[in-house]
Formats: C-alpha cells, sequence, structure tokens
C-alpha cells in the first residue's frame, strides 16, 4: 500500500500499525497528493491511504486522479476532518472508506485488507452521516425486492463490509460471480457506489425489523 500525508510523525505511526500485519506491505510514502498520484502510477499499490487535507494537490483531488487513471486502485481516506463537505467529496472523488485518525490504528490494518478485497469501510460516527444523509433521500419503497435471492445475499454482506473475496467464500461462489452481483446490485438500486448499495440495504432491513 502506498502513504500519502504531509506529517512525516502520522506516516511513521501508520506505518508502525500496518506492519504490525503480516500480509499487508507499505511499498512507498508522499507527503502531498501530487506525490501520490505519480507514485501510484509507478508502483501501483493495491491500496493508497490517503489524507485529505495537504499542500500543492490535496487528498480529494489525488483520489480523483487514480481512481480516473488506475480503477483498480482502493483509496481509504485516514483524516482528521469529519466535516459533511470532505466526507462526501471524498466518496464522490472514489473513496471507498473514510477513516478518522483517532481510529485505534490496531483496526487499520482490518481496514485496510476489506477495502483492498472491494469493500467499504466507515468510522461509527461517519457511518451515522452517511445514513442520515441516504434518509434524507427519497428512495421507492422496497427496493431491495428488485433483486433475487443470491443478489440478496451479497447485498447484504456488501452491508457488513465485507469485500469480494469473503463474501466468493461464504457464498461458495467466484469472486468474478461476486463483481457480476455487486454491478447487478448498484444497476437494480439505481446506485453509483458500493457503499450507497450497502446503506440503502441497511435502511431498508432496519425499516423491517422496526
Amino acid at each position: 500500500m502506498l502513504l500519502v500525508d504531509d506529517h512525516d510523525l502520522v506516516r511513521r505511526g501508520v506505518e508502525q500499525a500496518l506492519m504490525a500485519e503480516m500480509d499487508l506491505e507499505v511499498v512507498g510514502e508522499a507527503a502531498d497528493g501530487e506525490i501520490a498520484v505519480s507514485l501510484s502510477e509507478s508502483l501501483r499499490p493495491d491500496v493508497v491511504v490517503m489524507d485529505i487535507h495537504m499542500p500543492r494537490c490535496d487528498g480529494i483531488d489525488a483520489t480523483a486522479l487514480i481512481r480516473r487513471s488506475l480503477p483498480g486502485i482502493r483509496v481509504l481516506m485516514l483524516s482528521e476532518s469529519e466535516t459533511d463537505d470532505d466526507l462526501f467529496a471524498a466518496l464522490r472523488a472514489g473513496a471507498s472508506g473514510f477513516v478518522l485518525k483517532s481510529t485505534d490504528m490496531g483496526q487499520l490494518g482490518a481496514m485496510v485488507r476489506s477495502v483492498a478485497e472491494g469493500g467499504a469501510v466507515f468510522t461509527p460516527s461517519v457511518a451515522a452521516k452517511l445514513v442520515a444523509r441516504l434518509n434524507e433521500q427519497p428512495r421507492p419503497v422496497g427496493a431491495i425486492e428488485r433483486l433475487t435471492v443470491r443478489e440478496r445475499d451479497v447485498a447484504r454482506l456488501l452491508a457488513r463490509g465485507v469485500g469480494n473475496r469473503e463474501i466468493a467464500v461464504e457464498l461458495f461462489i467466484s469472486e468474478n460471480t461476486v463483481k457480476n452481483h455487486v454491478r447487478a446490485i448498484l444497476e437494480k438500486l439505481r446506485v453509483r457506489t458500493r457503499t450507497e448499495a450497502a446503506l440503502l440495504v441497511t435502511r431498508e432491513d432496519g425499516a423491517r425489523a422496526d
């Protein structure tokens, strides 16, 4: 993975937390978004752990550039900011998750792994903002009913933040089949991202429980 933050001490702390995971490797570091884009093109990391507020090119613009030219690279935002503007700008840019720097660094490895496998991860307070925003938007009642039984199984695992590989193992299907199901889910639910699909499924399941 690639670490991007303009504070050296933050990069050192994140690197230390991630290097404790035997299956994770830090392949590069950058102090601003411009360098992050260049290193992403040359190193092709699976995941970029990206700060937002940095000099020259911020994390939002860098994420958009990386995702546009290298869509196979996932971006996990790691920021002190909890503002709605930064959160939704990051998601529009293509980030797969948004985690606050106050998060227990012992959990970061699992979060990076989930993002690398196609999942979406959020600090609980951030997830609450997303749910609140989604609840403000009108959606057809029973949208999940458009899905097949298997697609509902996949959608509910998406809602738990499970990545493609883990979904494939749990449902005894191939990763390619999972990807096909995810594409169908996004189309049928009329959303653009896995995150929106996951939140919509969570909202509808919660409504049924009530």
